[in-house]
């Protein structure tokens, strides 16, 4: 038996006939919110389902991996302990078919409605018949209702709409009708490059118990062929640990979080980010409690707003688009849409290795693909960890290898900017960070890549592109101290970017926020929109050979 088996059964409390059966998603471990948090231990089953199908379905990152499953093992344990029957299935398939299966013995099953897509069409024909019953989710801050009232009937959204009338409704950081220090935001502010003053806080290590370590080897045994390094210790899985870490960001990494929120650097992945986003997915930390604990705080404003806006602005803001799209299916702004199969970004064309289970031909298995620029270039090996010469993009793809992290500029205005430069396919980056990233779940991860980082949906939920040159990445990091290429005479990011414009100038010319681009780009000459051409496809062709670029 192993371990973690024998310490649940260790644990099981006695008499499991006459509870009310519950399913708790991966994505949902917590008893303070839903069905646990209404119910006493005594009166209530929790089930939990590692799934070797789910896993397989895409190429996830091995960390990615052990943190789901070495926090849903923990979690098991501690419900165990306090009281609730627990039945913990290892299957490998559908979840609905083990939980069919299931319900023929206990009865009906309860449980949150999933946040994930992907898991609401698996189990819908148990809700269908009754064998699932479906209660809200509430894990989350905001409802559908406050959300189309402060979008007023648009067909576009926007997230600082969003966030005034969740304010304004909430009072917090509010005082009487006004917002606390004059503005609902402080972004113009926090936009401070990094050089290494204050000091970067080094993560918290965890401990690496008898779960971890087996949670590990099944890794290690089990998907030895998907990418990305191992690391035990810095995986937070237990309640403590959760806590552990909530503390440290509290302490090292929020006083310094607003002024320092658009930094990159070589010498720290995360900066002064909190690194509680996969726990915050996962309902590991709730929400609603770290917002009020971070209100507390006595951190500058900036900070304090800076972090508000994340948790109670953008985070509430995506999971809405992503309801109101069908995931992207149906865009209000007519942009066109193509459904197409389940891939892994890449992975099996450049490493060779099949990694996810076949994609099925039925519809739930389909995937958005919006084509505002129509771009269709496979994702670069380079995202894969073969080295491209770029160091911007070398250092944030193997920060993300080693980590299964990295920060939210880096994905934006790094990975999403170059990728969105080279017009790679939208699915295919969207999908890598769905696998890449341990924080990454579909209803997060499709609007951050599809609705802003490639604005590959149009202005659907982002007014421009999230594009740049060189001087950007120059200004806000110290990628470009090393690298071989000059930010201001041969990087050929600045040459990508202008070429990108000139190729989608009919595409963005009735955008506001593109005019003054645009303009420049007008006033480019001949010779040099010529030459700017001619980078993009060189870069592109040494990119998809699997080679790095030259300085000249």
């Amino acid at each position: 038996m192993s371990v973690f088996l024998k310490m649940l059964t260790e644990r099981q409390p006695a008499g499991q006939q006459h509870r009310k059966w519950i399913f708790v998603p991966y994505d949902q471990l917590s008893d303070q919110i839903g069905p646990l948090r209404h119910a006493q231990p005594a009166d209530i089953g929790i089930i939990l389902i590692e799934n070797r199908w789910k896993a397989a379905r895409r190429p996830y990152h091995k960390q990615k991996l052990a943190y789901i499953l070495s926090n849903m093992r923990h979690f098991a344990l501690e419900q165990a302990a306090r009281g609730c029957a627990v039945k913990y299935l290892f299957i490998d398939g559908p979840y609905r078919n083990a939980l069919e299966e299931l319900s023929r013995e206990i009865g009906n099953i309860m449980m949150m409605q999933p946040a994930e897509r992907e898991l609401r069409q698996d189990i819908a024909p148990l809700v269908e018949k009754g064998a699932l019953v479906i209660v809200p989710h509430e894990g989350w801050l905001t409802t559908s209702e406050q959300f189309a009232r402060s979008q007023k009937g648009k067909v576009t959204w926007r997230m600082d709409a969003f966030y005034r009338h969740v304010r304004q409704q909430t009072g917090i950081l509010m005082q009487g009708s006004k917002p606390v220090g004059g503005k609902y935001s402080f972004d113009a502010e926090n936009r401070k490059p990094w050089h290494r003053q204050p000091p970067a806080p080094q993560q918290p290590a965890f401990p690496v118990d008898a779960i971890k370590q087996e949670v590990g080897a099944l890794v290690e045994q089990n998907f030895a062929h998907h990418p990305g390094k191992l690391d035990l210790v810095h995986l937070p899985a237990t309640k403590d640990d959760a806590e552990v870490l909530w503390i440290w960001a509290q302490r090292e990494c929020m006083p310094h979080f607003g002024p320092y929120e658009d930094a990159m650097s070589v010498h720290s992945t995360g900066l002064f980010h909190s690194r509680i986003s996969a726990l915050v997915n996962m309902h590991r930390l709730l929400p609603q409690r770290i917002l009020d604990d971070a209100l507390q705080l006595d951190i500058p404003l900036a900070s304090k707003e800076g972090f508000a806006r994340q948790i109670l602005g953008w985070r509430e803001f995506v999971r809405h688009i992503h309801d109101s799209t069908d995931g992207f299916r149906i865009l209000p702004n007519g942009v066109e849409v193509e459904l197409i199969a389940r891939g892994d970004a890449g992975y099996a064309q450049w490493h060779g290795q099949k990694t996810i289970t076949p994609a099925s031909r039925d519809d739930a298995d389909r995937w958005a693909r919006p084509l505002f620029f129509n771009a269709r270039n496979p994702l670069p090996p380079a995202f894969w960890g073969t080295p491209s010469g770029l160091t911007c993009l070398d250092q944030v793809v193997s920060d993300v290898w080693r980590e299964a992290y990295s920060h939210h500029i880096t994905r934006l205005m790094v990975l999403s900017n170059i990728a969105t430069l080279l017009d790679v396919d939208p699915r295919a980056l969207t999908d890598w960070f769905w696998v890449a990233y341990s924080d990454a779940f579909e209803w997060v991860v499709e609007p951050n890549v599809l609705g802003m980082g490639t604005f590959s949906a149009g202005e659907v939920m982002s007014t421009k592109p999230y594009i740049s040159g060189a001087a950007y990445i120059k200004k806000m990091s110290d990628f470009c101290i090393s690298c071989q290429f000059d930010p201001q005479k041969n990087c050929p990011i600045t040459p990508l970017y202008w070429a990108f414009l000139a190729r989608h100038r009919e595409r963005l010319q009735n955008n506001p926020r593109m005019r003054l681009p645009l303009n420049s780009l007008s006033h480019r000459s001949v010779q040099k929109q010529a030459a700017d051409e001619k980078t993009y496809q060189k870069v592109i062709s040494v990119l998809m050979l699997g080679k790095k670029l030259r300085a000249a």
